[in-house]
């Protein structure tokens, strides 16, 4: 074994180069994740990843393994780790149950197009498929678990293993990212065989689109009057947000961010507006130019924006383009690549245009007045905006303090709020800011959660502690979904079902698991508590009771 560790450890400093080694599937599997820089796991063992989790502790000093106390966790810790850095997030789980476990934050990781990389385990590989009904066997597993990711494969030999591993990255790194899932046999992993380990797959190449097409745009964002730019969460993936303010101030485009959007132009800067400014400053405008959405946000439903207007919409995904509204022009393109070739031909075609920003500013102070007003969400949200630095990260939830946040929260820099996008998974969040903290470990993170969601992983509290990740969760208490019994009372008089929780004393269970526990009743006071919570750095959670709050959407004539 000390051999074999050797030779996996050469092959891994020859700086990427193809060799061939004597190994176990095990260690193939470890020494092909370092050659494409993975150096973070969120796993959880089980016997049929015993080989791979046995090379994984003679990689120790080159591979950290977190291991939280369900496997929903790996998905979710993965996915906020990736979001937050733009690096590959990986999770290691059994299959059958395990892989199901996870699927939730595997279909949040697809919703948001997130590179996380699951790799599961399987049963013996002679038996695959035969309905024997071993232990977490499920039928056509590579079957289910496509359906939330872009990409599935297996390998069933060691040999096969580097390849396997290698073409997962390569689907990370081109087209639309999304989760992708590979798969190991327990006999694979622990079989030895001669592999030949691979260099990694090539960094992603960034399209500027058709010359054509985005001449075509530039020509009808240059000659726009009133130009407006709608940016989704494509700008995070992407890296695209220095581009995207560059033909912004060149066009003096406002840009109307998407909850995932956001953080991708300031909202210091006049032109980053929300989508509730956009409710009116999509109707003005005569070109618009949707980059890396799917633009189905409320103002541009097909019920709210009319036919026939004139849209840019450029995206990687080509399936993406005109599927929920007729283009002019569609360009498929990387975001970063493609707003680069826009603003280089739009600046020959566009006059000199006066700035817009006493305008713009005005739009955003009534906008902020207005949704400021909804209360007491408002007040607690810029409370905890205003003890988070300005690249703190905020990990958004499916909860009354959540769903204010993805309209009137202020986001400074890109990546630094999360949300689960359309898929709107309850729970992930606490979950998901402990993989951001570990993603970034000198940066404030901070889990807005409803007592609803948070008991969905409240569990992970003991993984905070083991593995010393000092985040801060936040628990809006109502006893109650909140959501759920504020719509039986508003549109089903009352018939209150199935929505009212019993919680546990919170201060409590954060002292049972060695957590730090505060409980605060006010804006202020939960301020105050993050600031001490920060200097503190260590793992927290901050219990704030709440009474049933108001409807934002219908406050702000969303819905």
């Amino acid at each position: 074994m000390a051999q074999a560790v050797a030779q996996v450890e050469a092959s891994v400093r020859n700086d990427g180069a193809a060799d061939k080694r004597t190994m176990t599937g095990g260690q193939a599997l470890v020494a092909s994740l370092e050659r494409e820089g993975i150096d973070t796991i969120f796993g959880l063992p089980g016997v049929q990843l015993d080989g791979a989790f046995d090379a994984l502790y003679d990689r120790q000093d080159a591979i950290r393994v977190l291991h939280p106390r369900h496997e929903q966790a790996t998905a979710y810790m993965a996915d906020g780790f990736a979001r937050t850095t733009g690096r590959v997030g990986t999770c290691l789980i059994v299959p059958g149950p395990g892989l199901l476990n996870a699927a939730a934050g595997l279909s949040t990781a697809y919703a948001c197009n997130s590179p996380v990389l699951c790799v599961a385990g399987q049963i013996q590989s002679d038996l695959i498929e035969f309905g024997r009904g071993l232990l977490h066997e499920i039928p056509n597993q590579l079957g289910m678990v496509r359906s939330v990711t872009k990409h599935a494969a297996r390998a069933t030999t060691p040999a096969e293993i580097p390849g396997v591993v290698r073409e997962a990255f390569r689907q990370l790194r081109t087209g639309r990212t999304r989760p992708v899932e590979i798969e190991i046999p327990p006999d694979t992993l622990f079989a030895t065989s001669e592999v030949e380990l691979l260099p990694p797959a090539a960094s992603r190449e960034r399209s500027a689109g058709d010359p054509d097409l985005v001449e075509r745009a530039a020509k009808l964002l240059g000659g726009a009057e009133r130009p407006l730019i709608y940016a989704g969460g494509g700008i995070h993936g992407a890296e695209a947000w220095d581009e995207l303010l560059a033909l912004a101030e060149l066009l003096q485009a406002p840009v109307v961010m998407t909850s995932n959007g956001k953080g991708a132009v300031s909202d210091r800067h006049y032109l980053g507006q929300n989508v509730v400014a956009g409710l009116d400053l999509v109707g003005e405008a005569d070109v618009i130019l949707a980059v890396g959405t799917r633009f189905v946000d409320v103002p541009t439903r097909r019920d709210q924006l009319e036919p026939g207007r004139t849209v840019v919409q450029l995206d990687v995904d080509p399936e993406e383009i005109g599927r929920n509204y007729p283009v002019t022009v569609g360009i498929e393109a990387d975001a970063k690549a493609g707003l680069a070739a826009l603003a280089e031909r739009v600046g020959r075609h566009s006059v000199r245009r006066p700035s817009r920003e006493a305008e713009l500013s005005a739009i955003k102070r009534g906008v902020a007045e207005k949704v400021n007003a909804v209360k007491p969400q408002a007040d607690f949200a810029l409370a905890i905006r205003e003890a988070l630095p300005e690249e703190g990260i905020l990990v958004s939830e499916m909860t009354q303090i959540g769903y204010w946040s993805n309209l009137g929260y202020p986001v400074y820099r890109p990546r630094t709020y999360i949300t689960p996008g359309y898929q709107g998974t309850l729970g992930y969040g606490f979950p998901t800011s402990l993989g951001a903290k570990v993603g970034n470990p000198d940066t404030p993170v901070v889990s807005v959660n409803g007592d609803g969601g948070f008991g969905f992983a409240l569990n992970e509290l003991s993984t905070m502690v083991r593995h010393e990740i000092p985040a801060v969760a936040i628990v809006f208490n109502d006893d109650a979904y909140g959501n759920v019994r504020r719509i039986q009372y508003e549109q089903f008089g009352g018939r209150v079902i199935a929505s009212d929780l019993r919680n546990p004393d919170f201060l409590k269970l954060a002292d049972a698991f060695g957590v730090t526990g505060r409980r605060v009743e006010t804006p202020g006071a939960l301020s105050a508590a993050l600031r001490e919570s920060f200097k503190a750095e260590e793992p927290t959670l901050i219990e704030v009771p709440v009474r049933p709050m108001p409807n934002p959407w219908s406050a702000l004539g969303l819905r």
